[in-house]
């Protein structure tokens, strides 16, 4: 996956803004204007996603391209050196897993909205 092929999928899911907030090369993508993924435009290929706590744990034990999540809450977040060391298809697992968590915390209202989506 590239950068591009990222962008795409994650602004492809349901309530999904894309901005930059932080600064002109970090992109957050957000959910209900929620983060739930970011990558730096100018570094190397790596993005963050939120994680349940012990899946982040074990996917940081199991994968070398998994780290605690850089200048975020290391619990509840991961960044991941996209490397090409894991499958596309996982990687968008990781990104739908990182989304779903958001949306669960979402008020309920909002969460009807996006099952109108499906």
């Amino acid at each position: 996956m590239n950068i591009e092929e990222f962008r795409e999928y994650c602004i492809r899911k349901p309530m999904v803004t894309e901005e930059f907030p932080f600064d002109e090369t970090t992109l957050v993508f957000k959910v209900a204007g929620k983060m739930f993924a970011l990558t730096d435009l100018e570094e190397d290929f790596k993005v963050n996603l939120k994680c349940d706590p012990e899946l982040a744990v074990e996917l940081r034990e199991r994968y070398p391209c998994v780290l605690p999540g850089y200048h975020m809450n290391k619990k509840h977040w991961n960044t991941v050196v996209v490397d090409g060391s894991v499958p596309d298809e996982v990687l968008r697992e990781w990104i739908d897993n990182s989304y779903d968590l958001i949306v669960a915390g979402l008020p309920k209202k909002i969460r009807e909205e996006l099952k109108g989506y499906h």
